[in-house]
């Protein structure tokens, strides 16, 4: 069963990779579409096989409870989950916000609103300590999920601010063209605007996850063992008294390292194509 699984992912994984990249790629960049099409295939792909490898029938690693995660790997978890799933609902909350529906509209306006108007630490301050307190099956929650729900609704307002600047830097007239060709909503959306409005909006999305990667240091204060939190184990410790600069120095490297090879990525797809999108719409 775990072999299917596997093989069920890598076709599921290269269907989408050669089908939705080719569907959605101008000729220009058919020359780089392969590389699109390998981080594709592993976006898709390898969380499935990991998954199964390390916790399938037969697994490699034995499941660890998630009081126990903690350094870099729970760090990267907190980022990864917190980029991976925030960026569908900011997408979500992006195109309700635009709705002619008021009811929609509002509805999300007061959740983007109201979520970057408070900080994250009091998020996880709440998921943390108030959600136990309204309801007893909410206490059984691990702490690190009731974290990264909390890193994933707070990450999705602002994505969803900068998804929405997108949208608006898409010119007037396609939209009244596609609809003069009877496209519906969800086609114009998909097949115009969304497009246009991702790659324009591609250097402030990685601006996003940097800002985001580096505030998961943020769960240390609600007693998670992140980075920094091992980083304070460690130096409370007797026999490293005294290190706590060489600790500190070494997690600001680690920090320094992930931020700017993100940062050296979204330079160069600026370079491959969204910088020349916006000059175009300018």
């Amino acid at each position: 069963m775990p072999l299917l699984l596997i093989v069920l992912a890598v076709a599921l994984g290269y269907l989408v990779s050669r089908q939705g990249v080719d569907r959605f790629m101008s000729a220009s960049e058919l020359p780089r579409s392969n590389s699109i099409r390998i981080a594709t295939w592993l976006i898709i792909a390898a969380p499935v096989i990991a998954f199964i490898i390390i916790y399938g029938t037969g697994g490699v690693l034995p499941f660890t409870d998630t009081r126990r995660w903690g350094g870099l790997m729970l760090t990267i978890f907190l980022s990864i989950a917190g980029i991976v799933l925030s960026f569908p609902l900011g997408l979500l909350l992006a195109l309700g916000r635009r709705s002619s529906l008021p009811v929609i509209s509002q509805a999300c306006t007061l959740y983007i609103e109201f979520v970057r108007g408070v900080p994250l630490i009091t998020v996880l301050f709440m998921s943390q300590l108030l959600l136990p307190l309204v309801s007893p099956v909410l206490a059984d929650v691990p702490n690190v999920l009731r974290a990264t729900v909390g890193i994933i609704l707070f990450s999705a307002a602002y994505l969803a601010e900068n998804v929405r600047g997108g949208l608006q830097s898409v010119p007037r007239g396609q939209i009244e063209a596609a609809k003069a060709l009877s496209l519906s909503p969800l086609q114009i959306s998909l097949y115009i605007t969304l497009p246009q409005a991702l790659r324009a909006v591609i250097p402030a999305l990685v601006g996003q996850f940097i800002s985001l990667f580096k505030d998961t240091s943020l769960v240390a204060i609600v007693g998670l063992q992140d980075l920094l939190g091992m980083a304070q184990v460690v130096y409370a410790q007797t026999e490293f008294i005294g290190r706590r600069r060489e600790a500190l120095l070494f997690i600001a490297l680690i920090y320094f390292t992930f931020s700017y090879s993100m940062g050296a990525v979204s330079r160069q797809l600026e370079r491959s194509g969204s910088g020349a999108t916006r000059k175009q719409q300018l």
